[in-house]
């Protein structure tokens, strides 16, 4: 029977960039099987050495986790959609997370200002003065941070905090549209205040220029009713979700990766927790973050919107809410899924025996990859930019592979190399001569690193080097022509 197996965006490198595959089987595992002998490099992606499936990859059926269901062993049928749904990155109404605050009375300048939210039967005048009272925290002042600020600020939520350490690039302005050509250089922070003082002038707003952190996380957290996660990176996302564990706080939840992006309501009081769904992470390397991918400038204004909505709900009341659900988007075919997931017995934080019970001594590095990731790269030998441009110069023999995809490489070729992807390095081998320095270069030097890794587990004996910081340093440091991207 005919099964449609829809692929992640940040797993298409491994199918040919398809995102959608039909295939025959009757389960999961024998679908999942067909997948990995159409497509091996999947099978390195979607298991670990041992033939499980990884825990940063949930297995859909329709609407119904293979978790929830027979796992391997759950039936397909004809015409049924078999989702792979990775970390990037039903609930019903539930009264208002700030309790029985009352909230004080509005002024006529709030009445005129909040007018069209006094006219909805569901927010009126209760559900305004809530908003009024509430405090939300916005982890990430970026993509999904800008609509978050923009629109909970307008909706009168009466103190914002916002953390972030970053300062404001050229490259962030085409989607995050609350920082201008003029707030290059500055605190994220800082622009965002500026952002929300234009919109809303009642609003407080609170900043923290700095990274959130195991030793900062819970005095942080603590003093707001609703955290909104916009960060963009697996160590922020597991320690806000542990945090709004322990100290009983709903983590709105949005993540976006080139034209895809999830949203959720991870509420361990309620429902399941990020845990639940993602009990590990990626192997460090394996996703792409959106800086080496690319994102649609308008994917997180729809995302962080959703996210937004989500706020308004928990500190309103009513309506229904995603806990229990995840809503992905796939912005360049226009699809919406909505998936079901549930509480997890075995969640290490949430669960029946939990075992993770102090942030502070807990290293969400280590447990991201992080800390082996730092050691492989350590492993990697590299070369600095102007070493290999002083050996190309004086005419040494030295074989460069461009690693980059094809939109990439339209941007800017990267002199004297030849084109192999990541994903045809191990059959293409031997065209590379393993009495000469190669040199692999992607655009930060990290997919490189894969590289040298990917030909030394297929048996590569010849000398093989990373370009340290790849094309963006090589545009720094050698060729100020090339553009940095």
């Amino acid at each position: 029977m005919a099964v449609t197996v829809v692929i992640p965006t940040t797993l298409r490198l491994f199918t040919e960039h398809n995102s959608e595959v039909e295939l025959e089987g009757g389960t999961v595992g024998e679908i999942l099987k067909v997948l990995s002998e159409e497509y091996p490099q999947t099978k390195k992606a979607l298991f670990d050495e041992n033939g499980q499936l990884r825990a940063f990859i949930n297995v859909f059926v329709n609407d119904e986790n293979i978790r929830d269901l027979n796992g391997f062993d759950s039936e397909v049928r004809d015409r049924d959609e078999v989702i792979l749904i990775p970390a990037i990155a039903g609930g019903s109404g539930l009264p208002s997370v700030l309790g029985d605050t009352k909230g004080e009375k509005l002024t006529n300048e709030e009445i005129t200002r909040y007018s069209r939210h006094l006219l909805l039967q569901e927010i009126g005048v209760k559900g305004q003065k809530l908003l009024k009272a509430a405090k939300v925290l916005i982890v990430g002042a970026g993509g999904l941070g800008t609509p978050l600020v923009q629109y909970l600020a307008a909706a009168g939520v009466g103190t914002l905090g916002i953390i972030d350490n970053d300062e404001v690039e050229e490259s962030n302005l085409q989607r995050q549209v609350m920082h201008g050509t003029r707030d290059i250089g500055r605190p994220k922070v800082a622009s965002a205040k500026d952002s929300v003082k234009q919109i809303n002038p009642l609003v407080k707003v609170i900043t923290y220029n700095t990274r959130l952190t195991a030793e900062n996380a819970e005095e942080i957290i603590s003093q707001y009713d609703v955290v909104a996660d916009a960060s963009d990176n697996y160590p922020t996302r597991y320690l806000v979700n542990d945090t709004c564990v322990l100290l009983g706080k709903p983590d709105v939840f949005g993540a976006m990766y080139q034209f895809e992006g999830q949203v959720s309501v991870y509420y361990a009081k309620e429902g399941p927790c990020y845990r639940c769904m993602y009990p590990a992470p990626p192997p460090a390397g394996l996703v792409p973050s959106c800086a080496m991918g690319g994102v649609v400038g308008v994917l997180p204004g729809v995302i962080g919107t959703l996210q937004a909505n989500e706020v308004i709900k928990l500190i309103v009341g009513g309506g229904k809410n995603l806990i229990g659900r995840v809503v992905t988007f796939d912005a360049w075919n226009l699809k919406w899924r909505e998936l079901k997931i549930r509480k997890s017995d075995a969640c290490p934080i949430c669960g029946k025996h939990p075992a993770i019970t102090e942030i502070e001594e807990y290293d969400y590095e280590d447990f991201c990859g992080l800390t082996q990731q730092k050691e492989e790269e350590e492993k990697v030998e590299g070369i600095e930019p102007k070493e290999l441009k002083r050996r190309l110069d004086e005419g040494e023999k030295v074989t460069v592979v461009d690693v980059r995809e094809p939109h990439e490489r339209a941007i800017a070729k990267f002199p004297e190399a030849i084109v192999i992807p990541i994903g045809q390095l191990e059959r293409r081998k031997k065209e590379l001569d393993p009495t000469v320095d190669t040199v692999f270069v992607c655009k930060e030097g990290k997919r490189s690193i894969l590289a040298v890794n990917t030909l030394r587990e297929a048996g590569y004996e010849g000398p093989l080097y990373n370009l340290r910081g790849g094309t963006n340093a090589w545009a720094a440091e050698v060729d100020k022509s090339f553009p940095k991207y």
